[in-house]
């Protein structure tokens, strides 16, 4: 697989197609500094995490994260030796991802239509801002723009607030992920009919059709708010309920969850209580039902309410900060999260990254290999894949094409 991408969105649907075992190549621009995440602080070096590089072994983390299982060979694709090049190693891909703004493919020589003349099976997928089609598809644009345009900044915070802006980039994240599917869903079709195709994702249609999956428009004029903050009232008791040292979450929608969450209170006699003795009552009295709980919830630890709730068998869990939550033990242990390692000073402590949550019965899969330093595999690629010479290779870094 050839790895145009930069950034985060098309980075992150490379990891996870090298994680399912794709053999990928990431192409750079020498004349750039590679992909631009290389420049992204903080970095890791030899006396460990800085705000600014102080050796030339220095690799950011952002790279850490996203160049694992990844080989790295420097391309100009300016120069047309450049895209030579590209055209051989396209004709021994399956796939070529590229995130760049709709057109700047074409427009640089590498787009769809060179790639399948130059292969007729290549999956050549493409994620953009806007999608491939429409008035837009020239435009730029980064997370906050998506997370703006999609809608989801008004459905979080409360009545009132202003927009909310998801501290997770999940409008560079969701994309991938549609990236992914469509991917491998074309590789599927070719098993069948030996033709590759072009794949368009858009960041902000994939993170759009998430936000259409709850008719927030009509539940308001049904008289359902779209902003309750940290609860969701149609699902009482369902919210973050804050504890005397922190917050619990709590989701008990259905009756025999609500019987152990009035259990957990030493209150069952609530379930006969007119207000909330069934879920349509719960709902339309549901700031008494959340006054209530807050109340108890109050008087105990975070660990003590989430206990009592549990053993009640309705489904409570701590508010945990990032720190916490990925150093959960079981996640570390499933794979799920990890500890990044350095290609040359190797893990790195207390440094935790992504895992891969996907187990399978019958195959390995996840970051076996740690992230390559910037050209690192270009005599292997040119030497090993397309039979260049070692003074041809010396020629092409000369002349910068590599």
């Amino acid at each position: 697989m050839l790895d145009l991408t930069v950034a985060l969105a098309g980075p992150y649907a490379t990891l996870l197609l090298g994680a399912l075992g794709a053999t990928v190549i990431k192409v750079e621009n020498p004349q750039q500094g590679g992909d631009t995440s290389r420049n992204n602080a903080p970095y890791v070096g030899v006396r460990g995490l800085s705000l600014a590089r102080t050796g030339d072994q220095d690799m950011s983390v952002a790279m850490l994260e996203r160049g694992r299982n990844k080989l790295s060979m420097t391309l100009n694709l300016k120069r047309p030796r450049a895209r030579e090049l590209f055209g051989l190693l396209v004709r021994h891909a399956d796939v070529v991802v590229e995130n760049y703004p709709a057109g700047t493919a074409d427009r640089l020589g590498v787009g769809y239509s060179f790639c399948s003349a130059e292969n007729e099976r290549i999956i050549y997928t493409a994620i953009s801002g806007f999608g491939a089609t429409g008035a837009r598809r020239a435009q730029k644009g980064m997370d906050t723009i998506f997370q703006a345009m999609s809608g989801l900044m008004t459905v979080s915070g409360a009545d009132g607030d202003p927009p909310v802006r998801s501290g997770i980039p999940v409008g560079d994240m969701t994309g991938p992920l549609f990236a992914v599917i469509g991917t491998l869903a074309a590789l599927h079709q070719r098993e069948r009919t030996g033709v590759g195709q072009f794949v368009d994702v858009s960041l902000l249609g994939a993170l759009a059709s998430i936000v259409a999956t709850e008719p927030f428009d009509k539940l308001e004029e049904l008289g359902i708010p779209t902003r309750t903050g940290n609860a969701v009232p149609r699902l009482a008791p369902f919210g973050i309920f804050e504890t005397a040292d922190g917050y619990v979450a709590l989701c008990a929608p259905l009756d025999k969850m609500v019987l152990g969450v009035f259990s957990a209170m030493e209150q069952p006699e609530l379930a006969e209580d007119e207000r909330f003795s069934s879920r349509d009552r719960r709902v339309r009295n549901w700031i008494e039902l959340h006054a209530l709980i807050e109340a108890w919830a109050g008087g105990r630890t975070t660990e003590e309410a989430v206990n009592l709730l549990q053993a009640g068998g309705a489904p409570a869990a701590p508010v945990r900060t990032p720190h916490e939550a990925v150093r959960d033990p079981e996640l570390l242990a499933r794979g799920e999260t990890m500890q990044l390692v350095h290609p040359t000073f190797g893990p790195v402590e207390d440094l935790i990254g992504s895992g891969f949550p996907i187990g399978f019965s019958g195959a390995e899969a996840g970051y076996r290999e740690p992230p390559p330093f910037l050209g690192e595999h270009n005599d292997l690629i040119l030497g090993g894949m397309l039979g260049c010479e070692e003074d041809e290779i010396a020629a092409l870094r000369a002349d910068g094409v590599i």
